[in-house]
């Protein structure tokens, strides 16, 4: 028994592990902090360990493993609200880039500040939405991959990624006239949130 079930376990690890970086961006565009990050990566492999029996080759892991880190976010989120608000002046800066070969310093430093500033924008939004934004537009799941780790319908999906990358989009403009990226005269044309 423990013989057959070897090659099985050797499975589900390889597959689960296959998407560890995809969990970590996740949940560090969820949380805004890389510690935290890694910890409820860590904690959702080992619940899908736990269960990994149940595994069945072929079915949707990925969207199984998102649900998993979702519901340990909501819990952690929910457990910390009790305890103290969210901080989110506190984002450690997290580059993007950092996967590019910059020649010129003065960009990589352009990119870093605006990086840190693209997720702390991330990480103000309400949560349903920022969900949404990072699971299609950053981990590309489908809509349909949405609505099974999120537990709700497409139609909502598609709502939540809309307002989502509208909300993003306006705060990021903001930020660009504040930072004189963009000219004040087209600041009137964006509405307020």
């Amino acid at each position: 028994m423990i013989d057959r079930a070897r090659p099985k376990r050797r499975e589900f690890e390889e597959e689960a592990l296959a998407h560890l970086d995809a969990l970590y961006r996740f949940a560090r565009g969820f949380t805004g902090d890389p510690s935290q990050a890694e910890d409820w990566v860590q904690e959702t492999l080992l619940k899908a360990y736990r269960s990994w029996y149940s595994y069945q080759r072929g079915t949707n892991i990925r969207a199984w493993l998102f649900t998993i880190l979702r519901n340990t976010a909501y819990s952690h989120h929910r457990h910390n609200r009790r305890r103290q608000p969210l901080d989110f002046d506190d984002v450690e800066s997290y580059s993007i880039f950092e996967e590019l070969t910059e020649t010129d310093p003065e960009g990589r430093l352009f990119a870093e500040l605006v990086s840190v500033d693209v997720i702390d924008a991330l990480c103000r939004l309400p949560l349903k939405f920022r969900e949404a934004v990072l699971l299609t537009d950053v981990e590309d799941l489908s809509y349909a991959e949405v609505a099974e780790v999120t537990g709700v319908p497409i139609g909502t999906v598609k709502s939540r990624i809309a307002r989502g990358r509208r909300l993003l989009q306006r705060q990021l403009y903001r930020y660009a006239v504040e930072m004189g990226y963009v000219s004040r005269r087209l600041s009137s044309r964006v509405p307020a949130s």
